[in-house]
């Protein structure tokens, strides 16, 4: 009889092109590319929302269009990491592929997460 239980913790790692970021606050300046950020910020935010939401309604089409969102934003603010999930979400909805649809999805908020808050810390500490 096994009594003891061990949780799995699962750690993503998180890429983040600094030298996006640094492009940004280069071409705005550091208020202008904070309130850039913040926004793009809020929208990968609200993506995520409407990602589990489609998933939750089983809407196949609107997770692919929630993801592509997802990963163009990312992708501009250099949240390479992000952006890569958010396209395997979509290509698993495409496939109409549940279980790894399921599992990229767990994913994608995991790395959201980890991700928003990275950045919000680098941007933060401008």
């Amino acid at each position: 009889m096994m009594s003891k239980i061990a949780p799995l913790g699962v750690v993503e790692p998180i890429r983040v092109d600094a030298g996006r970021i640094q492009n940004i606050v280069t071409e705005l300046g550091e208020v202008a590319a904070e309130g850039v950020i913040q926004m793009a910020l809020e929208q990968m935010a609200t993506s995520v929302e409407g990602l589990l939401d489609s998933a939750r309604r089983g809407d196949d089409a609107a997770i692919v269009t929630q993801a592509e969102r997802l990963s163009r934003l990312a992708w501009q603010v250099g949240l390479v990491s992000l952006a890569g999930v958010a396209i395997d979400v979509a290509d698993c909805a495409r496939r109409k592929e549940a279980v790894a649809l399921s599992a990229t999805l767990a994913r994608a908020v995991r790395v959201a997460n980890r991700s928003l808050t990275e950045i919000w810390d680098e941007v933060s500490g401008l």
